[in-house]
């Protein structure tokens, strides 16, 4: 048991049975999947039909065609970023490579209106070949849509499998190529016939993720006008005013999500069967125009995802620079970040409670703990929508005003972002030695001083680094922020989505440059922590 764990328990809760802790987590996560099933108990056939006959198939439609467009996009481009950055060396690569996660700072709305605006009919990229050429071709209208928002979500998602891909090369990947290679195989056939094989469960697992974002998304899909569910939901409950109506909306979309989670828990159960090894091999160096062909490729990643985004949001916003202080946007910023650290600290405390729970416990354990956390799978609109349901039920039967207050909201943020909370304390907890508070036991320190000098400092980095991840997960949500906030509380989310949905892309510049700021820290914190290093 780690010393964390232990002290915790030992003083908190010295005769309880840790299994029952888990339990308020469980509640807050079945509660609102219930109240999509709930749901249906109450047919609304009117408005079914409506949907059936105008709206459905064009969202089951655009869904799939997502689906398709999006994971053949991340698996190509992530895989092959990752192979390259894992098994082959040329000019650079120890400065690009870490850098390749930093499209993840970007939320999706942000890049979307960024590209909206750059590429639209007055943007500076068609105005300038309009005045060098004398007309625009055809291929800016294409990617108005559904051309551009397929773009943005490759772009955005395309990290998800280029992490685990990059890991499940490196561990494996070189060794197996050597050994092909030696065998007469030509450096393709290798590649396909043994290393791809061998990353497939790591490969699935980030395709997985990476499509569970991309159902998941509302703001880029909003800012292109592209209908999916997310947006059909939110258009259904505050546009046709039927609640119920949308949480059976939104059951539907859970069913999507679902199916990916049961690919992504397979995937993990095959990559924890193949053991760790430590990277062998030498890199094939890739010399001449080969070599700076793979530099080329994955600066021109970078340029689309960080660099003209960048350039772009500072072209805006430096006219506007000087209006910092205004008394909205200095609002705005106050409220974002009031609302981050509330729902971090909440988001930090159900870390805490789930690795106390789960922390070395039996397998049956830790599976519920897997359970308490598949809110991250969640769609936040699927998740506003099932909590305000659930808010407005209990507002009705015993009288409360739960619905619409800040509890709802927090509680959101508790459900979604848990996962991101336990993930660095279970990792710090792991690395502790029980051996640290013997050590200060034999010597005859007190509990609570030990607790306070010893355990703390030690699950230190961990709980800071929750702290800052769900700090910006919570500040970069866009849809359950959208619904539960309390009337005319505006966040910087909140403020880009109805400023991007009047076109003023020039006005949103500010709040999102700030949003991008503050989305650079955790992947800074991936970087600092190795998991992307050169090596």
């Amino acid at each position: 048991m780690p010393a964390i764990a232990e002290a915790i328990h030992q003083r908190l809760w010295p005769r309880a049975d840790r299994r029952w802790l888990i339990g308020p987590l469980l509640l807050l996560v079945g509660i609102p999947l219930l109240m999509l099933l709930a749901s249906w108990a109450q047919p609304q056939p009117d408005i079914w039909q409506h949907l059936s006959k105008y709206l459905l198939p064009r969202l089951i439609g655009h869904t799939a065609l997502m689906m398709v467009v999006v994971g053949l996009g991340v698996a190509v481009l992530g895989v092959g970023l990752a192979w390259l950055s894992a098994c082959c060396d040329f000019p650079l690569r120890r400065i690009l490579d870490p850098l390749l996660v930093m499209p993840l700072a970007f939320p999706t709305y942000v890049l979307a209106f960024i590209y909206l605006g750059m590429l639209d009919y007055a943007g500076p990229v068609q105005t300038f070949w309009r005045d060098t050429f004398g007309s625009s071709p055809a291929l800016f209208e294409a990617f108005s849509r559904p051309g551009g928002v397929l773009f943005i979500l490759v772009l955005a998602f395309y990290p998800y499998v280029y992490l685990l891909a990059r890991a499940a090369f490196v561990s494996g990947g070189l060794a197996a190529f050597e050994a092909s290679r030696s065998l007469g195989q030509g450096p393709l056939r290798t590649f396909f016939r043994v290393s791809l094989p061998m990353a497939r469960p790591a490969l699935v697992a980030g395709l997985a993720l990476a499509l569970m974002e991309t159902l998941a998304d509302f703001g880029a899909v909003s800012i292109y006008g592209f209908d999916t569910f997310t947006t059909a939901i939110y258009r259904t409950w505050l546009g046709m005013f039927n609640l119920t109506a949308a949480v059976q909306l939104a059951s539907i979309l859970m069913l999507f999500v679902l199916l990916l989670v049961g690919v992504e828990r397979l995937s993990r159960n095959a990559r924890s069967t193949q053991a760790e090894r430590r990277p062998t091999g030498h890199r094939i160096r890739l010399k001449g125009l080969r070599g700076w062909a793979a530099t080329a490729a994955q600066i021109t990643v970078l340029m689309l995802g960080v660099v003209l985004p960048l350039i772009q949001l500072l072209v805006w916003a430096w006219p506007q620079l000087s209006g910092l202080a205004d008394p909205r946007l200095v609002r705005v910023v106050a409220n974002t970040m009031v609302l981050g650290m509330t729902g971090a600290l909440a988001v930090v405390a159900g870390g805490i409670l789930l690795l106390v729970s789960t922390h070395r416990a039996s397998r049956r354990q830790q599976l519920l703990g897997e359970m308490a956390a598949l809110g991250y799978a969640i769609p936040g609109t699927v998740l506003a929508v099932a909590i305000m349901f659930a808010f407005l039920r209990l507002d009705q039967l015993a009288g409360t005003a739960l619905a619409g207050g800040m509890s709802a909201l927090v509680i959101a943020y508790l459900v979604r972002f848990v996962r991101v909370a336990w993930g660095p304390l279970d990792g710090v907890a792991s690395r502790i030695r029980p051996h640290y508070v013997e050590v200060a036991r034999s010597l005859g320190v007190p509990r609570w001083y030990r607790l306070w000098r010893v355990n703390l400092p030690l699950l230190w980095p961990g709980l800071v680094t929750a702290f800052l991840l769900a700090l910006v997960e919570v500040a970069k949500e866009m849809p359950a922020t959208l619904v539960l906030r309390p009337f005319g509380w505006e966040t910087l989310a909140v403020r880009i989505y109805e400023l991007t949905a009047e076109g003023q892309w020039e006005m949103a510049a500010v709040p999102a440059l700030l949003l991008v700021i503050l989305g650079a820290i955790p992947v800074t914190v991936l970087i600092r922590s190795g998991r992307v290093r050169a090596i």
